[in-house]
Parts: structure tokens; C-alpha cells; sequence
């Protein structure tokens, strides 16, 4: 398969020429390798390759096509993790260096695991900011992962690799993790499609915690339909993650195509129209006016839930590594180390205040859905 060929289309594209028995899965999963050695040093996304993995999960989606079977909905389409996601026999590193000593996970995420399920093939783990604590992914222990339009910018975190791997064509499909805008921003910076779904739509098994009560496990692609494939693949009840919705799992990919008749549309003001750069508040103007959308609305206090989310974040996040804190402090990248340090710092009474702001502010945003369906914001100001 040509790079040109594989760049050129989206993840659920090469699964089609895959069935069709174009190409196979083989040949796809080498294009990503090539294009993996040849384009991710120069932005820098992977932390490791796993290349004789990837050859063997690809000849088995080829031999299953090859005797009848059905090798799955994603069969052969090319992914890679955040690697905070646990991967069977690999060190989770979630950025840092001090999980380098540790032993390899002995089993993939649930998120990890229900992709490869569903046929597609993992290549790597990718590059991130530490524990996922920042939102440009400029990592002390692993480098900067460089945006793939400009290598002299950021490509955004927490999940850069993620972004930077789909934004230059290494693979159509990466995961990421979002806790407080990890997913939609590479997404953004990167110029490709970021989901993160509801909280508890997606198990957490397997994926090292930023904030418990804020994580949620996204994904990061060339088109609209391919991250919707990967969460139809993910999404679900699970048991063993404590938080994840009993609610049975609901395709959504045979509704992609139903259009936006009947939806109410409004584009967000206040807060959502403050402080960014000209060019941003442009491209909501145009995506609004080719949907024929007018009508504005308002979320109160949105400035205060951005401080709300930052102190439940530092207090939760520093509760997880209080222990590596205490003892290993030298081994952190000095800014994750310092803002979890401040983190520990917070009285008790602000983290509770801040859960209560949070209880009000959800109840206005619940409100705000029963008039409109979908609301139009900048997902960053520059």
C-alpha cells in the first residue's frame, strides 16, 4: 500500500478496502509502521512502537478473512494509545519516569482491549504530558511532541501524542484520555476529530487516573464516523469500573447519517465569547452560519466551573502520587511536580466547595439541554 494511499483515507476506508480484499490488513499495518519510522520522530509522538505485535494481530485479521470469518468492525484499522492505557506486557509509563522500574501491565485497558476485539490493530503508545497533568504536552522526560501543520508549535495536551499521531497521518485512530480538555484540545490544535464522551460511557479499567470524578476515556481520528467506530467498540457497561454506566450500550454510527433536521443548535456566548484570538471566533461564525444556526445561549458562571474543575483536579490528582510526592519528588517533571504539590496544599473545604458548585453548575447545563440539543463554543482560544 502506497503512504499516499494510506494517508488519503480515513481509518473505516482502509477497513472497507480491507473486507473488500483490496488490500490486507498486512499491508495496511506496514504503511503505518512506515509511516510511524518515517513521520512520528519529527513530531515526536510515540514513546514505542510495537511493530512485531502489530504483524501478528494483522495476520490474524488476514487469515480470518481468508477462512470466512468475520474478523471484526474495525478489522485492520491502524491505532495507537495514550500511554497511560495499560498494554499487555508493556510498562505504563502515563509520561513519567518514575513508572520506568515498574513491571509491564498484564493486560490491555478495556479500552485497549475492545478495539482489538473489534479487529483494529494496535501499533503503539504515544507520547503525552505527565500523568496527563498539562495542555501542551512539552514533557521533560520524553520531549515535546511538535505539531504536525508546524513543528515550531505545540500540537496541545494532554493527549499531544494522540493528536499529533492522527494530525500527520500515522494512524487514523488514537486514543487519549480527557479530564479537563486532554482530548479536545490536540484535537483542535491539530486539526483533526476529538470525542469525549459522557462520563462513565467508557470503562476506565487499565487507564492510570488523572482526577477520578473528571476523567473520561476519548478518542481521536480523521473523520467524524471513525471516532464514532471506536466508541461503539468501547462504550458500555463494565463491572469492574465503579463509575461506568449500567445504561446497555447504543450504536451511534447508524445515525451519523440522519442529518440535522429537527436538532436545536445555539451558539454559546458569555464566557465562550471572551478572550480568544479573531480567527477562532471565525471559524464559529462560519461553522454556525452553514448550519443555519442564529440563535445564542448562555451558560451562568462558566468562568467559575473552569476554576471549580483546576482545584478538584489538583486535589484529586495530588491524593494519587502523594506517595511518589513524599518520596521520589526529584523524579517528576518539575511542573506536574509542583502543581500536585499545590494540590496537597488545598484545605479540605475548598475541594468540598468546589463539588458543590460543580452539583449547581451541572444542574444549569442540564437545564440549558432540555431547550437545545447542541451548543457551538471555541474549544480553545487561540
Amino acid at each position: 500500500m502506497s503512504d499516499l494511499d494510506y494517508v488519503g483515507s480515513d481509518g473505516l476506508g482502509l477497513v472497507a478496502a480491507i473486507r473488500a480484499r483490496q488490500v490486507s490488513a498486512r499491508a495496511v499495518t506496514e504503511a503505518a509502521l512506515a509511516r510511524a519510522a518515517s513521520r512520528g520522530v519529527a513530531v515526536n509522538a510515540f514513546t514505542a512502537v510495537l511493530a512485531d505485535r502489530a504483524r501478528t494481530d494483522a495476520e490474524r485479521v488476514d487469515g480470518a478473512l481468508a477462512a470466512g470469518r468475520e474478523p471484526g468492525p474495525l478489522a485492520g484499522l491502524p491505532f495507537a494509545a495514550k500511554n497511560l492505557f495499560d498494554v499487555a506486557g508493556v510498562t505504563t509509563l502515563a509520561g513519567s519516569r518514575i513508572n520506568v522500574g515498574r513491571p509491564p501491565a498484564r493486560r490491555d485497558a478495556a479500552a485497549v482491549a475492545a478495539l482489538r476485539r473489534s479487529g483494529a490493530i494496535l501499533i503503539g503508545a504515544l507520547n503525552m504530558d505527565e500523568y496527563a497533568y498539562g495542555f501542551t504536552n512539552e514533557n521533560a522526560h520524553h520531549g515535546a511532541v511538535r505539531n504536525p501543520h508546524d513543528p515550531a508549535r505545540v500540537a496541545g495536551g494532554s493527549s499531544g501524542g494522540s493528536g499529533a499521531a492522527v494530525g500527520a497521518g500515522l494512524v487514523p485512530l488514537a486514543l487519549g484520555s480527557d479530564t479537563n480538555g486532554s482530548v479536545r484540545v490536540p484535537a483542535a490544535l491539530c486539526g483533526v476529530f476529538g470525542f469525549k464522551p459522557t462520563y462513565g460511557r467508557v470503562s476506565r479499567i487499565g487507564c492510570a487516573p488523572l482526577a477520578g470524578s473528571l476523567d473520561h476515556v476519548g478518542a481521536l481520528g480523521r473523520s467524524v464516523r471513525d471516532v464514532t467506530a471506536a466508541f461503539d467498540a468501547m462504550h458500555g457497561p463494565d463491572p469492574e469500573d465503579p463509575v461506568c454506566a449500567r445504561r446497555p450500550a447504543e450504536p451511534c454510527r447508524p445515525v451519523l447519517g440522519q442529518g440535522i433536521d429537527g436538532l436545536r443548535i445555539a451558539v454559546l456566548d458569555g464566557h465562550f465569547a471572551r478572550g480568544g484570538e479573531p480567527d477562532v471566533f471565525s471559524a464559529v461564525a462560519i461553522a454556525s452560519s452553514a448550519l443555519g444556526v442564529s440563535r445564542r445561549a448562555t451558560i451562568p458562571e462558566a468562568h467559575r466551573a473552569r476554576a471549580a474543575a483546576m482545584v478538584i483536579t489538583a486535589c484529586e490528582g495530588s491524593s494519587n502520587h502523594l506517595h511518589d510526592l513524599k518520596t521520589r519528588p526529584q523524579d517528576f517533571d518539575p511542573l506536574t511536580r509542583d502543581r500536585f504539590l499545590a494540590g496537597a496544599l488545598v484545605p479540605g473545604v475548598f475541594y468540598q466547595q468546589a463539588q458543590r458548585f460543580r452539583a449547581w453548575y451541572r444542574a444549569q447545563v442540564a437545564r440549558l439541554f432540555g431547550e437545545v440539543d447542541v451548543l457551538l463554543a471555541p474549544t480553545t482560544p487561540c
